[in-house]
């Protein structure tokens, strides 16, 4: 794996502009033939399942009117059960991945797209080199082998493109699908399933006259991340869900590149939070409202067995406050994010300018508009009983911590146009002394945005999504600098139970986790997840040794 690491560090500069180009253009390119491995499969490795992924340009119909082109991962399983695997034909969404706890999976994945690319399995504890970092990229008409045991509890993961510099213009794109991890402890609930077990991406995209997607990279936008004109659910826009009377399990993930979402029902209706990123809670949990912020999932559930045929429910994203400190905040919730006049397919500069101002989206961070509706469409008789004890979940404990009277801090920042960790931008192979673990530890880590105080730049005041590559964290307190007044419009809708790898730090906020690092050395990154800041290098690497 070694001499593969390094050729992908050679390549990197080579072919960075033409990922960068086919992006923004998706040129035609002839179909790969045969696809040519990087690393080989293991001899010794048995897998229980084997599937290939094959990433392509397609041409699907989103909007009513001409198809759009994206890029699209489709699947075949080669070994195993074929339900394993749900290709989501008809929309831009990569294969649903459905999977057991221990099962052994093998996954080959083809990149005939004109750019490098590599998967990132979110939320799963892997092998570093199975992970996903950049460093792994190949190139078209090249194959990635990807061998990993499910080590996961149940719960709802998704994986998404992770290649240098252009994440979110390649998220955006379409590479981006669920992973759903089954085991014995949560079938034995009897929760909902089949037909009751719903999964909704929500995204957030721009389209141009032509129904082709929409993306500016103008420099305001990246600091600020990018925001598109509509709410697109299991890729669809003005999405609705019809549903029995019946108790329905929702799992609920944000896959956009920047957008924060206030989730709450329009009736008042209180939501019910059965699990977070990894997994189910010990027990439900009742709010008003939920944040929801880039990578982190949810799931709710939803008993429309007291509603009437014909009613309908929905779901909203709430108005909340984007800064706190009363700085530049957002630049108006929504700056340079709306409709341009040229697209990814074309000009390369849509969304940046109209009639020689900054675009602003037609929805601001922060404002309040629909996500999906949910039409109860007929009666049915079930058991709708939602068990009061869901799984146990050992707390960890900040005393077993490596570090427990010396948190590793990790400072957030947007200043002289970089976002930044602890002062630090991304690069491959640059680890420096307070980013090395090791392996078996646990570790208390502080992110903090602007918590002590001071501006970290002329756009400091900004909500961050910090994810955490390998194994999950668990959240031991958030801290508010004073002065934070408006800290008030998010600070019930967090949900803090529970196993997380994502987790949102709001301006003046800083959020102390506990995190293990076991089984698996190598670098494992930690990043944001506005895609944006990512690509800016707001990103770094662990190195677990």
């Amino acid at each position: 794996m070694k001499t593969t690491t390094n050729l992908q560090r050679r390549k990197l500069l080579k072919y960075a502009a033409m990922g960068i180009a086919g992006a923004i253009t998706y040129p035609s390119w002839a179909q790969a033939g045969e696809f040519v491995r990087v690393n080989a499969p293991s001899a010794d490795f048995l897998p229980d399942v084997e599937i290939e992924l094959t990433q392509n340009t397609a041409d699907v119909a989103i909007l009513n009117g001409d198809k759009t082109r994206v890029w699209k991962i489709t699947g075949k399983v080669t070994k195993g059960p074929s339900d394993v695997l749900d290709n989501n034909e008809g929309t831009y969404l990569a294969p649903t991945l459905r999977f057991k706890k221990g099962q052994k999976v093998r996954l080959f994945l083809n990149n005939n797209l004109p750019a490098q690319s590599i998967l990132h399995w979110h939320g799963l504890h892997v092998p570093a080199n199975m992970d996903g970092n950049p460093m792994y990229a190949i190139n078209r008409g090249e194959t990635y082998v990807y061998e990993f045991e499910i080590l996961n509890r149940a719960g709802t993961y998704f994986y998404h493109a992770h290649t240098h510099g252009v994440t979110a213009r390649q998220v955006y794109s379409g590479l981006a699908g669920l992973l759903i991890v089954s085991d014995a402890q949560e079938q034995a609930l009897n929760l909902p399933s089949g037909d009751l077990d719903v999964p909704l991406v929500i995204q957030d995209r721009s389209f141009d006259g032509q129904n082709q997607l929409v993306y500016s990279a103008h420099m305001m936008q990246r600091m600020q991340g990018f925001l598109g004109d509509q709410i697109l659910v299991n890729g669809r826009p003005d999405f609705v869900l019809p549903v029995a009377t019946r108790a329905y399990r929702l799992r609920l993930v944000n896959g956009s590149n920047s957008r924060i979402y206030k989730l709450a029902w329009d009736d008042g209706t209180p939501l019910t939070v059965i699990g977070v990123d990894g997994g189910l809670l010990e027990s439900p949990k009742q709010h008003a409202y939920v944040m929801l912020a880039p990578g982190e999932r949810l799931e709710l559930w939803m008993d429309f067995s007291g509603r009437a045929v014909g009613t309908e429910l929905t779901l909203r994203s709430l108005q909340f406050d984007t800064s706190t400190h009363g700085g530049m905040g957002m630049m108006g919730g929504g700056m340079m994010g709306g409709r341009g006049h040229g697209g990814m397919m074309g000009h390369g500069m849509g969304g940046m300018m109209r009639g020689g101002m900054m675009s602003v989206s037609t929805l601001p961070s922060g404002s309040d508009y629909p996500l999906l509706k949910i039409r109860v469409a007929k009666k049915e008789q079930g058991d709708n009983t939602l068990p009061k004890v869901l799984t146990p979940i050992t707390a960890l404990q900040v005393k077993n911590a490596a570090n427990a009277a010396n948190p590793r801090t990790i400072a957030l920042s947007m200043q002289h146009m970089s976002a930044l960790l602890n002062g630090r931008s991304y690069k491959m192979d640059d680890v420096q002394p307070d980013e090395i673990i090791p392996v078996n530890s646990l570790q208390l880590i502080e992110f903090d945005n602007g918590f002590n105080g001071g501006m970290h730049g002329m756009m400091m005041d900004m909500p961050h999504p910090m994810h955490l590559h390998g194994e999950q964290f668990q959240i031991v307190k958030r801290e508010v600098s004073s002065g934070s007044d408006n800290y008030a419009s998010v600070s019930s809708g967090f949900i803090d139970a529970g196993w997380k790898d994502t987790v949102l730090v709001m301006p003046g906020e800083k959020v102390t986790i506990l995190k293990p690092f076991n089984d698996f050395k190598g670098l494992f990154m930690y990043h944001c997840h506005n895609l944006e800041h990512e690509d800016m290098g707001m990103m770094r690497d662990f190195l677990i040794k």
